[in-house]
């Protein structure tokens, strides 16, 4: 699953009209066992073939993507933490990191638990190898490396990408809107799956790190598709020429979708792909 560069504007073959295929990870490129069928990988690669260029664009940090795109095989770009690092996979390189401000997170963070009590907290460290802190409460989705800390200045220690929150009895839509209305100033908030509601710099979004590494790969938002599932996948859609959702996306993203595939589970990103090509 090499990503390769785009091909002049006009130049495709196989009626693919688009340079650019953006997809996210989990619930849409990943089935839920964490594979790619063999169905998509082929639609991808006759999409690569055609002279697009497939772009991983994922929540996750670095540390919880590399050791995915190398079982893949991926090769090309990948935009990370939900837009704060383009990172090389065939170089094993990051090329641009975004930092949360610690000092604005602080404050955000009181600002939320002033309305909804205590927190359970989890942060992601900057770097290619950076550690995923996981406080006392914090649930992990999935077997993933993280570091435990009890001491809550362990969290401030170093520079972060992102924070996690959790609530013990909020729905993950009941924490966002709350974050979203108490500390919208402060910091970006964004929902990225079951679980998980985060906290990142003022204006990140998955837009970002994407309008970077389309910009690298020679490509623009007229020339982009995008695949995704989640309420962070919806400034991916603003951006790209046009977004699909999977049949297993939120609602809120269905609700800004221009078209809905079949779920991750029924090859929803080749269902599409195939009919393009024809």
């Amino acid at each position: 699953m090499t990503a390769t560069a785009p091909t002049a504007a006009g130049d495709l073959s196989g009626g693919l009209p688009y340079r650019l295929i953006a997809t996210d990870l989990d619930g849409t490129l990943l089935r839920s066992d964490g594979s790619v069928s063999a169905r998509t990988r082929e639609a991808l690669t006759a999409a690569t073939a055609a002279g697009a260029a497939h772009l991983v664009v994922t929540g996750r940090a670095v540390p919880w993507t590399r050791h995915i795109l190398d079982d893949l095989g991926y090769r090309g770009l990948a935009v990370c933490g939900q837009g704060a690092q383009v990172y090389d996979a065939g170089e094993h390189r990051l090329l641009t990191s975004v930092t949360l401000d610690r000092r604005l997170a602080g404050v955000a963070l009181a600002k939320i638990e002033a309305e909804t009590g205590p927190l359970y907290l989890a942060a992601s460290r900057d770097g290619l190898d950076g550690d995923v802190l996981v406080g006392p409460g914090y649930a992990l989705t999935g077997k993933l490396p993280a570091t435990p800390f009890t001491d809550a200045s362990d969290l401030w220690s170093a520079p972060l990408n992102k924070i996690y929150i959790q609530h013990p009895t909020l729905s993950d839509d009941e924490l966002a809107e709350v974050a979203h209305r108490t500390a919208g100033g402060f910091v970006s908030v964004t929902m990225a799956g079951e679980g998980v509601v985060e906290l990142l710099p003022l204006g990140l979004s998955k837009a970002t790190g994407l309008s970077l590494a389309a910009r690298r790969l020679g490509a623009k938002a007229v020339d982009t598709l995008a695949f995704g599932d989640m309420p962070n996948d919806i400034p991916m859609f603003a951006w790209a020429s046009r977004g699909v959702a999977m049949a297993n996306a939120h609602q809120e993203l269905k609700a800004v979708a221009d078209e809905v595939t079949a779920s991750n589970e029924e090859d929803g990103i080749a269902v599409v792909l195939e009919r393009l090509l024809g």
